[in-house]
């Protein structure tokens, strides 16, 4: 069985990717492997909150390996980054990461250029569906997500927050994927088949920044304290 890390973004697909890669017994998941903002503390694009994430590894009963992003980042020092984890993963004796791209060419080129040679191959488990119809067989498993940012040039703000449902999806304009691979909304998945149990949030103040509407998801208590004591230290 191969030891892999999954790309992990908080949102619906890395989540889809985690569920399926837990039904192929070719490989094990070791590790979700989430870039944050430093000086923020969220994952980058998405918004959501570290702690969110880290109730979500908790809840899928897998380590978390966060990279810390400075603000702002230039490419080639998220790349820089990015190969130190590389390299962290191969000592740790890690053979793969995971993606969970659908079909954009250009981001599957660019992730399989930054791999080669770290010893790591990428993988991608969702490649080439038919994004509606992986849409709704999402939300039919009970996958269950918030939109916490969308693009204001594709949707109207009022979609900021709204729920990731068959009703979200009748309502989205012509154009704009029902997966959103395009970067049209990004999502932070908090209860599905890939987590032990639900990850409650409630939705707070929306932020517009340039053309995106964020959400500020907030969580809510829960019994037992989060612990990832496995976490890697991958700062610089």
């Amino acid at each position: 069985m191969t030891r892999i890390l999954l790309s992990w973004s908080s949102g619906k697909d890395s989540a889809w990717a985690l569920h399926v890669l837990r039904k192929d017994p070719a490989y094990e998941v070791v590790g979700l492997l989430t870039t944050l903002n430093q000086a923020f503390q969220r994952v980058a694009m998405h918004g959501v909150r570290r702690q969110l994430v880290e109730r979500q590894a908790a809840a899928a009963g897998i380590a978390l390996w966060t990279v810390p992003l400075p603000w702002p980042c230039p490419n080639e020092q998220y790349e820089r980054l990015m190969a130190q984890a590389c390299a962290l993963a191969v000592a740790r004796g890690i053979e793969g990461i995971a993606f969970g791209d659908l079909f954009l060419e250009d981001v599957r080129a660019y992730r399989e250029r930054r791999m080669k040679g770290t010893g790591l191959d990428p993988i991608f488990p969702l490649w080439g569906r038919p994004t509606r119809e992986l849409a709704e067989e999402m939300i039919a498993s009970g996958l269950k997500a918030k939109l916490t940012c969308i693009d204001l040039r594709k949707l109207d703000a009022s979609f900021a927050g709204r729920e990731f449902d068959e009703a979200f999806l009748a309502d989205l304009p012509e154009g704009v994927d029902p997966c959103g691979e395009r970067g049209e909304f990004h999502s932070f998945v908090y209860a599905g088949p890939m987590l032990e149990a639900m990850v409650p949030v409630v939705v707070g103040e929306t932020v517009v920044r340039d053309q995106f509407a964020f959400v500020d998801l907030v969580g809510q208590p829960q019994a037992s304290a989060i612990a990832n004591a496995d976490e890697p230290a991958l700062g610089v």
